[in-house]
């Protein structure tokens, strides 16, 4: 057989065969042994390829080991900042972005080449021209080395279903969402710099130069009956395209800063999906008090049905619980414990090992101001938060009260024990993976989240 595999790629119990083997039993073994090593990956494209010869199909594949490249479609209605986000993501990975504008600009290509004459005829590629300019595009170096985002491809079923057809199969698909409104309302705002193409907005993103102000254009077609007719276009084929990528989508609010956007995005890309692979979670939270670790293990426990053990319980009586056939089968989150280098020891003679650590960091202002500032009213047992939360009536806050354990002074003596103990944790656990605290709630879980999904990071000797 002439291919070769990289010496590398080859574990030590693969067989070798002579020519007398037979051709079938060699293929079996092989697409055993490559399906161990890329799974889904590869089994999909024997699938949907099928080769006549899967043999040197299967050895070019391994030799591109492209497998984790990324591979992402965004999706998203006009004015929902979609190639923001993928300039970003692009940027943030190394990765190629693909645009029905740089797809049809390629000089290089006369699949561009006739494309563009139609674009400046029509307005628009006919999908079979479109998907066999990114058929072509993504088969060069870059897109297969280092992995490629479309952006607002596919806009239709047709479209959907003809990049299928190719075995153009991503991996991660984002749709942006906000109300017709507040898209129509980001549209007329819209400015651009004819020099750089940048884009501006005259409440969003207006910039503080005097000479780019004085030279910014309004964008042809985004009035407001334009717009809602490109929104009635797009409602109308997205609920068909979104049916071709189960599994594998999300849908994220575009109606938040765009930062916000990029980094759930960002998380979502990063992650895999899941397998089928038995896997239970033992996940330990750490944090100072007020860092929010009990509402993420109560996220968490909602969500995956873990046994949700709370820091009130003694060694002992921890230990009986972690024995019980629940924690076994389904996993557990503990937060709480352990406090100090002791306890981790201990937890470890005991052979309850976390295989997920996640340190909660925030400021100590921010946890100063999450609970010194909690109060609860002694009549209805309601509680309140002076800033997030307060009382809807002078009455009210006149007899609030505070807990004793929310006082300044105990809050910052709970703290330094804290910051005098995570060190040493800090130190046993090398894989834990460290997270702000200090952003929205279910921010903080899909972070979590993303890192119970995901393969820890192997460490660089």
């Amino acid at each position: 057989m002439d291919a070769t595999i990289a010496p590398h790629r080859i574990p030590p119990e693969m067989p070798q065969y002579g020519e007398e083997n037979h051709i079938f039993e060699l293929m079996q073994v092989l697409t055993t042994w490559v399906s161990a090593l890329h799974p889904q990956n590869m089994l999909e494209q024997l699938l949907i390829h099928q080769p006549e010869d899967p043999i040197p199909f299967m050895i070019q594949h391994l030799h591109r080991d492209n497998d984790n490249v990324p591979r992402i479609v965004i999706l998203g209605p006009p004015a929902s900042g979609k190639t923001t986000i993928a300039m970003w993501l692009c940027k943030h990975l190394n990765s190629s972005l693909l645009t029905l504008e740089n797809l049809i600009l390629n000089e290089f290509s006369y699949t561009a080449t006739e494309a563009r004459r139609l674009y400046l005829q029509r307005k628009t590629v006919p999908s079979a021209l479109l998907v066999q300019l990114i058929q072509e595009r993504l088969a060069e170096e870059d897109c297969i080395k280092q992995g490629w985002i479309l952006d607002g491809i596919p806009e239709t079923r047709e479209q959907a279903l003809r990049i299928q057809t190719l075995g153009i199969t991503p991996r991660h698909v984002i749709v942006l969402s906000a109300p017709d409104t507040v898209l129509i309302e980001r549209n007329l705002g819209k400015r651009i710099d004819p020099q750089t193409g940048e884009i501006y907005h005259t409440t969003f993103d207006w910039p503080p130069e005097s000479e780019i102000q004085n030279r910014l254009m309004v964008p042809e077609d985004i009035s407001e009956l334009e717009t809602a007719q490109k929104l009635l276009e797009y409602h109308r084929n997205i609920v068909r395209v979104i049916p071709s990528y189960p599994k594998i989508l999300k849908v994220i609010s575009a109606d938040q800063p765009c930062v916000d956007v990029f980094y759930q995005a960002l998380t979502y890309v990063q992650s895999n999906h899941r397998t089928n692979a038995p896997f239970t979670p033992r996940v330990l939270l750490l944090g100072p008090v007020g860092s929010g670790k009990s509402l993420q293990a109560a996220l968490l426990a909602q969500k995956y049905r873990l046994v949700n053990v709370p820091d009130s319980l003694l060694m002992k009586v921890l230990s009986q619980r972690l024995d019980q056939q629940d924690c076994i089968q389904k996993g557990w989150v503990l937060h709480g414990v352990p406090r100090d280098l002791d306890q981790a020891h201990l937890l470890n003679r005991l052979g309850y090992n976390p295989n997920r650590v996640f340190f909660l960091n925030v400021p100590f202002d921010s946890i100063m101001e999450r609970l010194t500032l909690r109060r609860i009213d002694p009549v209805t047992g309601e509680r309140y938060h002076l800033m997030y939360k307060p009382p809807p009536t002078m009455e009210i806050q006149a007899r609030l009260l505070q807990n004793p354990k929310d006082a300044e002074e105990q809050v910052k003596l709970k703290m330094d024990l804290f910051y005098r103990n995570s060190a040493d944790l800090e130190q046993l656990y090398g894989s834990a993976i460290t997270l702000n605290g200090d952003q929205d709630p279910y921010t903080v879980f899909e972070y979590i989240e993303s890192g119970i999904i995901n393969p820890l990071p192997k460490k660089i000797p």
